[in-house]
């Protein structure tokens, strides 16, 4: 795939992370669709799981392959912009971005609380309306199917 995409787009990547969306296989796939279909736009883990997990920040410019749950690759996205933001301030737009469900705030804040509950477990942090976000926007810039 980088083979490719390095012909395609004049670069000179070597070597990419890669991984998947969300905690379970359904949403994994699912949000994969969306990105591959230009709806999925943005991600948005808790700076806590960065944290318990010692991981490095997006960075704009960051390139990432992301799969289906199975580890297929997909296809790569380029991060376009990342901000810090409390959970509790998550705007309707940005919701949308996220191109889940009906893309309202309402379902974004359901469905994420549950997820964030998941991704915190068994760590020292928890879940608290200001607990702080990383809002990472991406495009998509290759597809495998390409």
């Amino acid at each position: 795939m980088i083979v490719r995409f390095n012909e395609q787009s004049g670069r000179a990547v070597s070597e990419l992370p890669s991984w998947h969306f969300c905690d379970n296989e359904q949403d994994a796939n699912d949000c994969a669709l969306l990105v591959l279909n230009g709806v999925k736009q943005a991600t948005t883990p808790s700076l806590y799981w960065f944290k318990a997990n010692n991981e490095a920040l997006p960075e704009v410019g960051d390139l990432a392959i992301f799969t289906n749950w199975q580890g297929q690759p997909l296809g790569i996205i380029e991060t376009v912009s990342v901000t810090i933001t409390p959970y509790n301030k998550i705007s309707a737009d940005y919701a949308a971005l996220e191109g889940e469900g009906d893309k309202s705030l309402e379902y974004w804040q359901r469905v994420h609380w549950d997820y964030y509950q998941r991704e915190l477990a068994g760590t020292e942090y928890q879940c608290h309306p200001e607990m702080p976000l990383v809002c990472e926007q991406f495009k998509l810039v290759f597809k495998e199917s390409e």
